[in-house]
Parts: structure tokens; C-alpha cells; sequence
């Protein structure tokens, strides 16, 4: 078990932003309402994911961007952007502007692999060269070169009345330091830590050494402090779902407990033919939690988290789940909110 030395130095949480077709306005107030609620009760982070042609945020640098205008302090991370459906130059200019709006707290996470349902989406998102995109590490490379401030062009200076630069403009010195990889393999693990980024655990891993999740996960962490500059310094935070129940109302428990049984079986053994494991959702009462991040071997290894909201539920219980995540579990993991 972790030392009392050790305590968990930052604590975040991740939203999927759901929202109603015919009102999508009410779900991303929401989910700005949830990030502002985030920063008073003093987590440390604040993280949204990502997600096309479904009625969840397609947009979360844009989202991120509101929300940098109604916080002051919390960090804003993507958790995450898969670049197969971006175009890096393009991209990292958004970031860069976001970052400069929020007065440096942006924490983008991306990951690789081409578009979800490749094939039925491909001539809309590239209609002119889908068989030649390259959605493997080369394009998140790219993004870094570019938000690092790699020349993009060998054009600048005035033309006209108008200056031009040969890098993405807003530069933003400390975002290339802020960038995150969101990995579930270990070939994922080692890139990310060659290159120099923060690494986001997956709650999704792929069974490639063992078939217990812990393991996996504790894996592609030594990974990826074994290829990372920064070494046992080198950032990584953990991801699993967690829905304490300490102030929840009856009706809440049994709620969450159905969603937890309901998804239960898929954690037993590798799915599909990626082989994917899935970590069990984490349900109960502070101390219970407290105990089984305790024993889990990757969580001893880390001093960060950015535990996930569950995809379904109500805007209430996401203030009762992270209330108790911020005064309970956190307290009890050894955590202080920030001032």
C-alpha cells in the first residue's frame, strides 16, 4: 500500500458531456456547470472526452474554451482527441488559443488510429484522399512539432501590410510540456514516453503480457517511465471509474449498483480480437474504494488520477458523485484540494 509519504498529489475527474439531440444546449451547460463545480470543491483537474457523430462533445476545445472563461484556477485536458479525425496544423493552432485563453492550464490528450467506423465515414471526413491518410504516431508527431514550434513553412516576414510567421501562431512555451498520450498498449506506453509527452492509463488496455487489468495497466507505466526522458518523474495519470456512495440516496445506490453489475461481465476476459480488457467499475463507500485502489498494483506506482464519470447518469448525481469524491475519497487517498 502507498505510504503515508506518498499521498495522491492530483486529483482530477473526466466527463463524456452527453446532451439531448433536440436540446444539446442543457448538456453542455451542464457539463460547464459540472467543470465550475469541479474547481470549488479543489479538484486539480477537470477532463472532457471526445466523441463523433454521437450526442456526446464533438467539440471539446471549443467546450474547454468556455469553460477557461468561467474558471480561474482548475486544469482543462482532453481525454481524448483522436487525431484521425484532425488536421494537426489546424489543431494545434486551436489548442495554442486555447491555452493563451486560459492562462496556460490546457492538458490536451490525443491518441492515434484511424476514425471510428472508418469505412461509413471516410468520404466525408476525406473525400478526396481517404486511402492515403496516415493515422498511425507520424500525424500525433506532427502536432507536436507544431504546438513545440517547428517551423510549419519556410514563408514569413511582411507582405504587404500583413506579417506573416513560419510556426503556428499563438505560440504557447508550456503547452508542448502539457501534452498527453492516451495509450492502452505497450508499444503505445514506450512513444509516448520517446517523445517526450504525459501518459494518460486507459481504462480499456489490451491483454498482451497477462489477462489481469492491474497488471496490464502497471505494465505500460514502467513502459513508459523506462522510455521517458524524466524516467520515475515522468507524469502519468490513472483512469478507472469510480462512484463513491457516501452521501447517495437509496434510489442512487441502486443505480449505480446496476450499472456496475450490468457491466461487470465484460471485465472477466479479453473482448474481441484486439483482445481488449476493461477495468471494473469501482462502486461503495470511500473507505471501500480507498481500499481497493490500495491494493490495485498500478495505482501504487502513480501520484495522479483523473477518475471517470459514469456516461449515463444525471446532472445530480455527478454533484453527489464528485462532492464525495472531493471531501471523501480524496481526503482518504491522502489528496488535499488545491486553495
Amino acid at each position: 500500500m502507498p505510504l503515508p509519504s506518498n499521498p495522491l498529489r492530483k486529483l482530477g475527474f473526466l466527463t463524456i458531456g452527453l446532451f439531448d439531440q433536440n436540446n444539446p444546449g442543457r448538456g453542455h451547460e451542464s457539463t460547464l456547470e459540472i467543470i465550475e463545480l469541479g474547481e470549488r470543491l479543489g479538484f486539480d483537474s477537470a477532463w472532457v472526452r471526445h466523441r463523433h457523430l454521437q450526442y456526446g462533445i464533438s467539440s471539446p476545445v471549443a467546450v474547454l474554451a468556455a469553460a477557461s472563461q468561467r474558471t480561474s484556477r482548475i486544469e482543462l485536458g482532453t481525454a481524448v482527441i483522436p487525431v484521425g479525425w484532425e488536421n494537426p496544423l489546424r489543431l494545434a493552432e486551436d489548442l495554442a488559443t486555447v491555452d493563451v485563453l486560459s492562462s496556460g492550464r490546457l492538458n490536451p490528450g490525443v491518441s492515434v488510429g484511424p476514425p471510428m467506423h472508418y469505412e461509413q465515414v471516410k468520404h466525408a471526413l476525406y473525400p478526396d484522399t481517404a486511402d492515403a491518410e496516415d493515422f498511425g504516431y507520424d500525424r500525433v508527431a506532427r502536432l507536436l512539432d507544431f504546438v513545440r514550434g517547428k517551423a510549419a513553412t519556410d514563408f514569413s516576414g511582411i507582405e504587404g501590410f500583413e506579417v506573416f510567421s513560419d510556426r503556428v501562431q499563438p505560440h504557447s512555451p508550456g503547452l508542448g510540456r502539457r501534452m498527453w498520450y492516451g495509450g492502452g498498449s505497450l508499444r503505445s506506453a514506450q512513444w509516448a514516453g520517446e517523445h517526450g509527452m504525459n501518459f494518460l492509463t486507459s481504462s480499456v488496455v489490451k491483454a498482451e503480457q497477462s489477462e489481469d487489468f492491474a497488471d496490464v495497466q502497471l505494465s505500460h507505466v514502467r513502459t513508459f517511465r523506462a522510455h521517458h526522458p524524466d524516467g520515475e518523474r515522468a507524469r502519468v495519470s490513472q483512469g478507472l471509474v469510480v462512484i463513491p456512495t457516501d452521501s447517495a440516496t437509496p434510489e442512487q445506490r441502486a443505480k449505480y449498483e446496476e450499472y456496475a453489475r450490468n457491466r461487470l461481465p465484460r471485465t472477466a476476459t479479453p473482448q474481441g480480437p484486439g483482445r481488449l480488457m476493461f477495468a471494473p467499475d469501482l462502486v461503495g463507500t470511500s473507505d471501500l474504494i480507498a481500499e481497493q485502489l490500495y491494493s490495485h498494483v498500478a495505482f501504487r506506482e502513480i501520484d495522479e488520477v483523473a477518475f471517470a464519470l459514469p456516461f449515463t447518469f444525471d446532472h445530480a448525481d455527478y454533484v453527489q458523485i464528485l462532492t464525495d469524491i472531493a471531501t471523501r475519497l480524496g481526503p482518504a487517498l491522502g489528496w488535499l484540494p488545491a486553495a
